[in-house]
């Protein structure tokens, strides 16, 4: 009940102080400890807080990890206690967190709670609506997977979802936004017009600025909606290339690669419409040579001649590291960015020193 409580106050608006972060840190380790003791509700109550809390989390840590994990095993225990809205916010739930549940976890538990609601429950509008982005999601990083097997019957689900939504106007943006990624999965025209939040990051800001530099005569569209989706960073409209520089918004935990579920479901997407997705996470994007590392792959992917060293973005190119997940995002290995890091810092330095021997002289000839 505190875990629930805390999250619906950060829900409702709460700014989180380092007073509250340490209380949720004192708690979630006797989650851990007396994982066997809650019923369905409280399960569902602290997955729930648990997803509301990562997702509010801008400098996330593995103190989460753990406790979802020692969680899961009890929802498919006690899979027939879940009434209709507990399942939709288990549902939402496990879908918000993303890659933070393994997927074959994900997978078991989210498919025996998702067959329970085939057959239409007395569920609410709102219910409907997160059992509809949760199957999305869950769809979106099976389609992200190119050895995962695609699901016929819940990609029918989706379907079977927003038929049931029917005519009733949705009451808030989060909801209208789920409408029309449900019609874009769907192939059908959006029924409403959406209405998306822009915010453009420093980190995209001096992406662009580097980019155009370089590239002259590359056409850049920023924050354009596609087909109805949330705005993509920047777009190539030459190419049908998307950049997304990924903040730690994106992720549910501070590595940079373990993405949440609205990520993942914004990148189905888009690849579902026909548009080449490269991700940048933003922790990449430390200085001008880094930044010139993807610039140079754009460069090839858009058919110009790129000029100097560069790392490859393409999954099946021969970037190799032992991380898969790190090789499928197209990330360096954290020994690679230390040794680039290095690099840049020795050349600092030697520059510096060059620049004070000359000091003298120049000194001496003003």
């Amino acid at each position: 009940n505190l875990l629930w409580a805390m999250a619906k106050l950060v829900d409702n608006g709460l700014e989180r102080t380092p007073e509250f972060n340490q209380a949720v840190a004192a708690l979630l380790p006797h989650v851990t400890a007396q994982k066997g003791q809650f019923n369905a509700q409280g399960i569902t109550n602290l997955l729930w807080a648990m997803a509301k809390l990562v997702d509010s989390k801008q400098d996330q840590t593995p103190e989460f990890n753990q406790p979802v994990a020692a969680l899961l095993p009890h929802v498919n225990a006690l899979k027939d206690q879940f009434n209709p809205q507990g399942i939709a916010n288990l549902l939402w739930a496990m879908a918000k967190l993303g890659e933070l549940v393994e997927l074959n976890v994900f997978t078991s538990t989210f498919e025996s709670l998702v067959y329970r609601i085939r057959e239409p429950p007395l569920l609410s509008q709102k219910g409907i609506l997160m059992s509809l982005w949760g199957v999305m999601v869950y769809c979106a990083r099976l389609s992200l997977l190119a050895t995962a097997n695609k699901n016929n019957v819940l990609e029918k689900h989706i379907d079977d979802l927003f038929t049931r939504l029917g005519n009733i106007p949705p009451d808030n943006e989060d909801d209208q936004s789920i409408i029309a990624l449900a019609a874009s999965w769907l192939g059908r025209t959006c029924p409403i017009i959406p209405h998306y939040q822009t915010t453009i990051s420093i980190p995209q800001s001096n992406f662009l600025d580097q980019l155009k530099s370089c590239i002259p005569s590359l056409k850049i569209e920023e924050e354009k909606s596609l087909n109805s989706l949330p705005p993509v960073d920047l777009l190539l409209p030459d190419h049908n290339i998307v950049i997304e520089i990924q903040g730690p918004s994106h992720y549910t935990s501070a590595d940079f690669k373990t993405r949440n579920g609205s990520t993942l479901l914004k990148i189905a997407l888009l690849k579902k419409s026909g548009f080449e997705v490269i991700e940048i996470p933003a922790n990449m994007l430390w200085n001008q040579d880094s930044m010139k590392l993807y610039i140079d792959q754009i460069k090839a992917r858009a058919g110009i001649p790129p000029q100097g060293h560069s790392v490859s973005l393409n999954r099946d190119e021969a970037y190799v590291t032992t991380d898969k997940r790190r090789q499928d995002h197209g990330y360096l290995t954290v020994k690679e960015h230390s040794e680039e890091a290095n690099r840049y810092i020795k050349k600092e330095k030697k520059d510096k020193k060059k620049a004070s021997n000359l000091l003298p002289s120049i000194m001496i000839w003003q």
